[in-house]
């Protein structure tokens, strides 16, 4: 049996993770769910997003499965997100992006990996109203957070058999904060010379080529501002966000949750897409130890995508969210 924070979050958030639960109990796995509640329903009742009971019940489990929570643009409270990779330090954002038989993309063999800092940049959240004209806002890079992810990047490139390691920055123009970072990852490149290959790249050149020849790269690895928008683009060469998984990994923690928004706008309409989420807890139940229960769970779901019998509307089906999980329950007998 194990313990494992269950964030339900808000807008399509419980419908998903309600899915997931199911298809997992159905596998055979046993887990303890410790639910927890965040986002913009929760900050309605209580006047703050994150309760700190949320963030005591993950130090206590060491492991979460996050579903999306809302949060708003332009005001209101800062992102869910952002503090809970600040507040328990999941330094690695670890975004895997590989095609799926069954969804059809405009690229067939696309197999990469976007590692992005998790903790500094301008997700620092050091900003500044100077008057209604103008505001300032801080970068923050430092040598600390910059070389620990690079090293991450070349050691989850060791232990999972890839062979390039690429460096994303715009160090041409953010000459003293990119240059750090950039400074940090030949550094730590030369540790793994003749044991993994290094490149380095421009943020903007790397976008165009990722839509022309995606095939190119292996393990990416940025500051967290390029992360998240290179993450989404990535995803978008696999069939979308709802396909996308990822995770925040620390020393000790490692919460678990899918790339895209909580989509209010069909929250409770029974039309939301599981998968993603589905395919962050197949990773978690990896991190578990728990290998032929992943790959069952894989199995099952990739053989419901590969039919294509049965599909959400985002994948270009009609099935309902309830359909969807039952099928893929139905694969793992």
């Amino acid at each position: 049996m194990y313990n494992v924070t269950l964030i339900k979050g808000d807008g399509i958030g419980p419908e998903i993770s309600d899915s997931v639960v199911k298809i997992i109990e159905a596998s055979g796995l046993k887990i303890n769910w410790d639910v927890q509640h965040a986002g913009a329903d929760v900050a309605e009742k209580e006047g703050i997003p994150l309760p700190q009971r949320v963030i005591d019940s993950i130090k206590k489990n060491k492991v979460a499965l996050k579903a999306p929570v809302t949060t708003p643009i332009g005001k209101g409270f800062r992102s869910v997100n952002v503090q809970l990779r600040r507040d328990l330090d999941l330094y690695a954002n670890l975004r895997p992006c590989k095609s799926i038989k069954g969804i059809k993309t405009p690229f067939e063999n696309v197999d990469l990996v976007v590692v992005r800092e998790n903790t500094e940049d301008l997700y620092a959240g050091i900003e500044e109203k100077i008057n209604d004209n103008e505001a300032h806002g801080i970068k923050v890079i430092t040598r600390k957070a910059s070389s620990r992810i690079v090293e991450w990047a070349f050691e989850y490139a060791l232990k999972n058999g890839r062979k390039k390691v690429t460096a994303v920055t715009k160090a041409n123009i953010c000459k003293l904060t990119d240059g750090l970072f950039l400074e940090c990852a030949r550094e730590v490149a030369k540790i793994y010379e003749g044991k993994i290959e290094y490149q380095e790249v421009l943020v903007d050149a790397l976008c165009m080529q990722l839509v022309q020849n995606p095939s190119k790269f292996d393990v990416l690895v940025m500051p967290n501002l390029y992360g998240d928008i290179v993450s989404d683009l990535t995803a978008g060469l696999i069939g979308g966000l709802g396909v996308a998984q990822g995770a925040n990994i620390g020393h000790e923690i490692a919460v678990f949750e899918p790339v895209h928004g909580s989509a209010p706008d069909i929250k409770g309409k029974n039309l939301a897409n599981p998968t993603a989420l589905l395919l962050c807890a197949i990773e978690m139940i990896k991190h578990l130890g728990e290998f032929e229960t992943a790959q069952k769970i894989e199995d099952a779901l990739f053989k419901v995508l590969d039919e294509g019998k049965v599909k959400t509307k985002d994948l270009g089906g009609n099935s309902t969210t309830d359909e969807f999980t039952q099928e893929i329950i139905k694969k793992l007998s």
